[in-house]
C-alpha cells in the first residue's frame, strides 16, 4: 500500500491556536495514518520534506455553483448543457488549485458531475450536491421572464433538458407537489435539498424580503429529507425568512445577511448553522454590472452588503456555527480565497480558517474526516509557503503560495523536491 511521509512541518490544527513545530503526518492510500511530533519509521514510504512550511487541512467551501458560469444569469439560457459541463470542469480544477479540496454545490450540479469527480475522470473538489434549486412560482427559483406563459402549479423542472439555467432550477406550488419535488431530487441522488424561503439578488422579480413557501411547505420538505436520511438547506435573508426555515427544521441557512439576534437564538437552539458568504457581495458591487447584471438585482445587492458582517458578529455572539461560503458567480468566481480577507473584519485567523474546515466538515456530515490532520481522516492537505495565522492572504489567491495539495491521498500539485 503506498504510503507518503511529511516530514519537518508546521502543523496547522485548526483545533489549536498555534502552529506544533517539527510535525511529521503518514498517508496511507486515502487516509491519514499517523500524526507525530517525532520522527515516524516508513521505510518504504515516500518522503515529502515540507522544510518549515505550514501543513494543514484541505479547505471546505459550503456555498458554491459550479455549472453557473455566467454573471448575467439570462446568459446561460443560451449555453447547451454540453458546453455548462465543460465549464463547470474548468471551473472546479481552478478551486481545486487555490486548495478547496472539498465543495458544497447549492444548486446546478448533479449525481453525474459529482461521480465524475470522486471516479477522477475530471479534476475538481469533492462535491457534495443539491440538484436542482427549489422555490416557488415567481421566487428565487423560477427562471421565466414575466413574458413567458409557462403557467401551471404542481412540480416542474422548467423544461430540463433544454438549457443550462433552466437544469439548475425547479418549481413547485403547495406541499403536496414539494414533497413530490424532494422526492425527485432524492431519487437523483443529492447529498441535500435546497428551497428557496425569501426573495434573492440575481432573481430580479422577486422582493428580497419576501416569504418563499409556506410553514407548510417547508415542512413537507423537511420530512421527505428526513426520511431519505437527508436534510434541508435554506436560501434566507431575513429574520423572518429564518425563522420560518429552522422553526421547521431547517439544517442550514444560507446568506442570513439580515439576521437578527432572536433568529440567531432560535438557530442555536435548534443547532442550525449559518453558511455565510460575502465575497458575493462586494465582487457584484465592483464587477458585475460588466457582465450584465441588470439594474435591479445591483439595487437589491446593496440592500444586503453591509449587513454581512454584522450578521457573523450576531452569530459569533448566539454561538451560531458559522461555515465558509462563497457564492460567487460566472467571471467572479476567481475571488473564492477573498472570502477570508473579508471576514477578518470582525474574526481571527483561525476562526476563519475553523470555518473553511472543521464547521465546514460539520456541515457536509463528515466531521472527523475533513477539516482535520488526524489519524483516521481523510487525507486532504495542503502544504501553505508560510504561516496563515499571520498572514491570511496567503489562502487568498490562486494557489500561488499552495506548495501541496493532495486531495485523497493523491497529490493534485506538489512543488517540493521527493
Amino acid at each position: 500500500m503506498t504510503q507518503i511521509l511529511f516530514t519537518n512541518a508546521q502543523l496547522l490544527d485548526p483545533h489549536a491556536e498555534e502552529l506544533q513545530d517539527g510535525v511529521s503526518v503518514l498517508v496511507e492510500a486515502e487516509q491519514i495514518r499517523e500524526v507525530s511530533g517525532r520522527p515516524i519509521k516508513a521505510p518504504s514510504a515516500r518522503v515529502v520534506d515540507c522544510q518549515g512550511r505550514t501543513l494543514m487541512p484541505g479547505l471546505i467551501d459550503s456555498h458554491v455553483h459550479v455549472m453557473l458560469s455566467e454573471v448575467n444569469l439570462r446568459l446561460l439560457e443560451a449555453v447547451p448543457l454540453t458546453m455548462m459541463t465543460a465549464r463547470a470542469a474548468a471551473l472546479m480544477k481552478a478551486m481545486l488549485d487555490r486548495g478547496f479540496t472539498t465543495v458544497r454545490d447549492t444548486g446546478g450540479a448533479d449525481w453525474g458531475l459529482r461521480d465524475s469527480v470522486a471516479q477522477g475522470l475530471l479534476p475538481g473538489p469533492r462535491l457534495f450536491i443539491a440538484g436542482r434549486a427549489l422555490g416557488p412560482t415567481g421566487g428565487h427559483s423560477d427562471a421565466r421572464r414575466r413574458t413567458d406563459s409557462d403557467a401551471g402549479g404542481g412540480w416542474r423542472s422548467l423544461c430540463h433538458c433544454c438549457n443550462a439555467l433552466r437544469f439548475c432550477l425547479g418549481v413547485a406550488d403547495g406541499a403536496d407537489a414539494l414533497r413530490g419535488a424532494v422526492r425527485e431530487q432524492l431519487r437523483q441522488g443529492v447529498d441535500q435539498v435546497k428551497i428557496m424561503v425569501s426573495g434573492g439578488v440575481a432573481s430580479p422579480y422577486d422582493p428580497l424580503d419576501s416569504l418563499q413557501f409556506s410553514i407548510a411547505e417547508i415542512a413537507a420538505a423537511v420530512e421527505e429529507a428526513h426520511a431519505f436520511g437527508r436534510y434541508v438547506q435554506a436560501h434566507a435573508y431575513t429574520p423572518e425568512a429564518i425563522t420560518r426555515a429552522v422553526s421547521q427544521g431547517v439544517r442550514t441557512i444560507e446568506h442570513g445577511n439580515l439576521i437578527d439576534e432572536p433568529a440567531a437564538r432560535l438557530m442555536k437552539d435548534k443547532g442550525a448553522f449559518l453558511v455565510a458568504n460575502l465575497v458575493t457581495y462586494y465582487a457584484m458591487r465592483e464587477r458585475a454590472r460588466e457582465f450584465g447584471m441588470s439594474a435591479e438585482s445591483l439595487a437589491k445587492n446593496e440592500l444586503v452588503i453591509e449587513g454581512g458582517l454584522r450578521s457573523l458578529e450576531i452569530c459569533k455572539r448566539a454561538g451560531v456555527p458559522v461555515a465558509y461560503g462563497t457564492d460567487l458567480l460566472g467571471q467572479l468566481q476567481g475571488e473564492q480565497g477573498r472570502e477570508f480577507l473579508l471576514r477578518r473584519e470582525v474574526l481571527s485567523p483561525i476562526e476563519i480558517i475553523r470555518q473553511a474546515t472543521l464547521v465546514g466538515a460539520e456541515v457536509v456530515r463528515m466531521g472527523g474526516r475533513l477539516g482535520v490532520v488526524a489519524p483516521g481522516a481523510i487525507a486532504d492537505l495542503l502544504v501553505v509557503d508560510g504561516n496563515p495565522l499571520s498572514r491570511l492572504e496567503l489562502l487568498a489567491g490562486q494557489g500561488e503560495h499552495l506548495s501541496v495539495i493532495m486531495q485523497a491521498g493523491r497529490f493534485h500539485k506538489n512543488t517540493l523536491a521527493a
